[in-house]
């Protein structure tokens, strides 16, 4: 092979015994890697992983420079390694030890700055709406209609009027309940809404008075009523929000430190490039806004086990190490309680795309949080209390964790993925694609292209570029999905139903 020839294999360790394939590999290939010829014995598709030293039954996997998993028979150098000879090596609940140790210096910080709405109680948003929000799921498709009447109307200074309808509010009892509560409230207190309409039917579990009560909002920026109470909900609603943009129109961004940014970190759909692309290259987003006082938000939970200890470790105290160890545990025993196990991932999209365990998975999603200190551990439906990295209580499905991550105070998402998804949530959602092909194919889905990595982009010209778009996107342009009208809401359920 030529020097000028790209690479065909990539390890990401130098204590791994696999290779990831950057394109796809015709059995009888040798492929050149670090002065090491191996010959392809299998064809290997594009992501995969192919063996580099012999791995007999039993014998762990590595990648990353940790195990991803067990081999399940013989596998010589040169094989495909992938579900069909490797399996998890998870298992239920494990006991963690606290054990301090020297951190290293990491990202410095940046003097970066924004355009943002700064709010009464100190906190930036990215965007000046007004958002409304149903109780229950009766009035759903009213808080909908409202929405797209007032957008309509809205004047200039509101960036838009939308609606977040849910299934949810009715018939629901105790913890699970609360959990809804907690969450819309949460909700309904987030900085990019300059304003908020709640919309109640009258009837249900979740009534109006102790929603807004748990808000906790500025009358000022808050109008509410009952369906059932008025004559028309949607002259009413549209009415109120007339009265809510009046008031929000008048706020004006300011210039802002990049410190007053909150980011939530996520990914969906992943494949085996995440880990090499867009992952590593938000973790140094994470981390820089972490060194700089900001608050990056890592979640979904079930998507980190088996590479948990990377994270615990940075905790800043025993009791943030205590609080994740719990977490994580009691999500296996979630998964237990209904009667699955606790490796029931990746999903089939992520098996097509070359991952073949939770941990692997895991431990390509643990790198969007960087090397930032763990300051803080979250309920879900709960906001984030100090700056640093939060870790948030909520599952992998991206709309439901998404929400949680706009509920938890997040002003902007970054959301790699490998496969893509016209998702779109209420803070504005940056879709990082960790390969080319995916970004070129779906223009319309990808705001950018980590998959040029792979092509010879340094990581430090990556960063350069991703922190001027979500600058950008945090000054007002809009992202992909905004410009789609993509906006929705998933709550978590875990109650019984009357």
């Amino acid at each position: 092979m030529s020097s000028s020839s790209p690479p065909s294999l990539l390890r990401l360790h130098p204590s791994d015994t696999v290779a990831v394939a950057l394109r796809d590999v015709s059995a009888g290939e040798v492929l050149d890697l670090d002065d090491q010829l191996v010959t392809a014995t299998d064809p290997v598709p594009r992501g995969h992983k192919i063996a580099l030293q012999p791995h007999p039954p039993g014998a762990s996997v590595l990648k990353y420079g940790w195990p991803i998993g067990r081999a399940t028979s013989n596998i010589e150098p040169g094989r495909h390694v992938h579900t069909h000879n490797v399996q998890t090596g998870l298992s239920s609940a494990e006991t963690y030890t606290f054990e301090p140790s020297a951190r290293s210096e990491g990202a410095a910080p940046s003097e970066a700055t924004f355009q943002g709405f700064l709010r009464a109680d100190g906190r930036v948003g990215t965007r000046n709406e007004i958002w409304i929000i149903p109780t229950v799921g009766c009035v759903a498709r009213a808080a909908r209609r409202i929405a797209e009447l007032a957008h309509a109307q809205r004047p200039a200074g509101v960036d838009g009027v939308y609606a977040f309808p849910h299934p949810l509010g009715c018939s629901q009892l105790g913890d699970d309940l609360s959990r809804t509560r907690k969450i819309l409230a949460s909700l309904a207190a987030h900085p990019n809404a300059g304003g908020v309409l709640i919309i109640g039917l009258g009837c249900e579990n979740n009534q109006l008075s102790a929603l807004i009560s748990e808000a906790r909002l500025s009358p000022e920026r808050i109008r509410s009523f009952n369906a059932q109470s008025v004559d028309d909900e949607f002259e009413d609603g549209v009415a109120a929000v007339a009265q809510l943009a009046e008031i929000v129109s008048r706020d004006v961004r300011t210039t802002r430190p990049f410190s007053d940014l909150v980011i939530g970190l996520k990914c969906g759909g992943s494949d085996g490039f995440s880990g090499l692309t867009a992952n590593p290259l938000v973790g140094r987003i994470a981390s820089r806004l972490a060194a700089s006082g900001g608050t990056p938000i890592l979640t979904e939970i079930p998507e980190i086990f088996g590479a948990e200890n990377l994270l615990m470790r940075r905790a800043v105290d025993r009791d943030v190490f205590n609080a994740a160890g719990k977490l994580v545990n009691d999500f296996k025993a979630y998964f237990v309680a209904h009667g699955q196990p606790v490796s029931e991932n990746p999903s089939p999209g992520n098996i097509a795309g070359g991952i073949t365990t939770l941990e692997e998975k895991s431990l390509g999603a643990v790198q969007k949080a960087g090397d930032a200190s763990l300051t803080q551990v979250l309920a879900y439906g709960e906001q984030i209390r100090r700056k640093g990295l939060a870790l948030l209580e909520a599952p992998g499905n991206d709309a439901v964790s998404s929400t949680a991550l706009t509920a938890a105070g997040a002003t902007l998402i970054l959301f790699t993925t490998g496969r893509g998804t016209p998702l779109g949530f209420p803070a504005p959602t940056l879709k990082i694609a960790s390969n080319s092909s995916l970004a070129q194919a779906k223009a319309r889905w990808i705001d950018f292209d980590a998959g040029r990595r792979l092509d010879g982009v340094s990581l430090d010209e990556l960063e350069h570029d991703l922190m001027d778009l979500i600058l950008s996107v945090a000054s007002g342009q809009r992202t992909r999905s905004e410009c789609n009208d993509e906006r929705d809401i998933a709550l978590w359920k875990g109650g019984v139903t009357l």
